[in-house]
């Protein structure tokens, strides 16, 4: 009886929030998103069509191995900044310490930075070694007579697990050290624009 009653507490209080939550749903930032990712997905599989197919052997593996690493690394932000204390670079901010006013948006808005960095920036990077993937199989399959079944199924199990082991390493890492990775990539992006 006093589980259902704190689980009924729970669904309520879910309830409330959700209704908050639902009040400040960003539609802009939702079409933002959308068509950024659109345009991101467009222009770089595109590319990727064009160049992947030409590539050596070599080059694939390094450009595949690139993109996973550059998924694994904006994943790392995408957790590091939803797990980051905020007070901490407010204390930093009013000493002017370079990159803490950038740290304080990207944590006030840590919703939509996650969600850019981990979701479109992680879904490109999937697509694209995905796609440098296949054409590391149709090079081993053509040049080095390997099996098409077999390459293809090695060459996607690889892939999946390079990218989910490198997150599921990578996520510990960010919330361990989430304070450090937010401030270090707020200071790389702040150099790029003044305030």
């Amino acid at each position: 009886m006093k589980n259902e009653n704190e689980l009924k507490n729970l669904v309520e209080q879910t309830k409330k929030k959700e209704k908050i939550k639902k009040e400040k749903v960003d539609k802009k930032w939702i079409l933002i998103i959308v068509t950024t990712t659109f345009i991101i997905s467009f222009l770089l599989s595109l590319v990727a069509n064009m160049v992947i197919p030409n590539l050596s052997l070599v080059f694939g593996i390094i450009l595949t191995l690139m993109f996973i690493a550059v998924g694994v690394l904006f994943d790392i932000v995408g957790v590091a900044v939803t797990t980051a204390d905020e007070a901490v670079f407010h204390s930093m901010n009013s000493r002017k310490v370079k990159g803490a006013k950038t740290a304080v948006r990207f944590k006030k808005n840590a919703d939509k930075v996650s969600s850019f960095c981990c979701d479109v920036i992680g879904d490109i990077c999937g697509v694209i070694s995905g796609a440098a993937g296949t054409a590391i199989a149709m090079i081993l399959i053509n040049d080095y007579h390997t099996h098409p079944i077999i390459t293809g199924l090695l060459i996607t199990a690889i892939i999946s697990s390079l990218t989910i082991g490198g997150k599921a390493i990578g996520k510990s890492f960010a919330i361990n050290k989430s304070d450090i990775i937010l401030y270090s990539f707020a200071k790389f992006v702040s150099t790029f624009y003044h305030h």
